[in-house]
């Protein structure tokens, strides 16, 4: 199948790798005046082991593909998706962005049955122009079952380099269920500059993320998500201590983080449905204040 990614950085170079090393017909998408840095190949150096094939990369996409996996930043994803043709064939398009107001946006763009929502779980960072690690020692990639079949041989070929893939039917499961773990994670190692291990052993920051983690719960109840709380934190206390999150690094880099992504939908959703995400807004308000200095 031919799979173009709509960004390069870790998770559309790690799983582009994957898929190229599987013969799949694989394009990285890049931001404009930067194509010349990369190499015609992407090669992955992961926790399950190597990966490298050949690849397309491009500044724009003008040819049909049948997968459209879209991995840029949540920041970036307005202006990613302008440079999209509009009479442009598409048979799928896989978002595997941080939050959950994106697939809505897609739906708009792109129509409602074409946007397959995912989620991917793990570390993964760009060392160089087509060149990628993965070094947490778990990768899930789950998707919605709407579509499914036309994913099924690609997921088999993520299934067999090492990933943990599954589908899940309840969409808003799907997505809340990630963030019930990404935003506590993100939001906490971000306001505390710190890894997760160093979160964990702080008693105060500690029960602050186990406060976000309940308030996220409740915010993907609201929006029908299946979701346990008391099993998602003590997950969170069995994480790798030398976990950072993206949103961490962004910050260090002097990059915008995904904030509004990530802690928007639960912000917003408490004011509608009239409960307190109070852990939340205080990360949030300790992270605008690293911002600022």
């Amino acid at each position: 199948m031919r799979h173009a990614f709509l960004g390069a950085g870790g998770v559309g170079g790690a799983l582009g790798a994957i898929l190229a090393s599987a013969g799949e017909d694989v394009k990285l998408i890049v931001r404009p005046g930067t194509a010349g840095n990369y190499p015609q190949t992407v090669a992955l150096e992961s926790y399950y082991g190597k990966a490298s094939g050949p690849c397309t990369v491009a500044e724009s996409l003008s040819e049909p593909v049948d997968v459209l996996w879209v991995t840029v930043k949540a920041t970036q994803l307005a202006d990613a998706i302008r440079e999209i043709p509009q009479h442009l064939s598409v048979k799928a398009v896989v978002p595997l962005l941080n939050g959950t107001e994106h697939v809505s946006v897609l739906r708009e763009r792109f129509g409602h049955e074409r946007v397959i929502p995912a989620t991917i779980a793990g570390e993964m960072e760009k060392t160089a122009p087509g060149k990628y690690a993965h070094t947490s020692p778990f990768l899930r990639l789950n998707t919605a079952s709407a579509g499914s079949p036309l994913l099924d041989s690609t997921m088999d070929h993520f299934r067999r380099f090492g990933l943990d893939c599954k589908y899940i039917d309840n969409e808003q499961t799907l997505l809340w269920g990630k963030m019930v773990f990404l935003a506590p994670f993100a939001l906490s190692t971000t306001a505390a500059n710190m890894n997760v291990g160093g979160v964990l052993s702080d008693p105060e920051r500690r029960k602050r993320m186990d406060d976000c983690v309940r308030e996220t719960a409740e915010a993907g109840r609201a929006h029908g998500a299946e979701l346990d709380a008391e099993t998602t934190i003590k997950m969170m206390a069995g994480a790798p201590g030398s976990m950072r999150s993206s949103m961490q690094k962004d910050v260090d880099a002097g990059r915008p983080p995904e904030l509004d992504a990530i802690a928007g939908p639960i912000l917003r959703t408490a004011k509608a449905h009239g409960f307190h995400a109070n852990a939340t807004q205080a990360l949030v308000n300790e992270i605008q204040q690293r911002l600022r200095k």
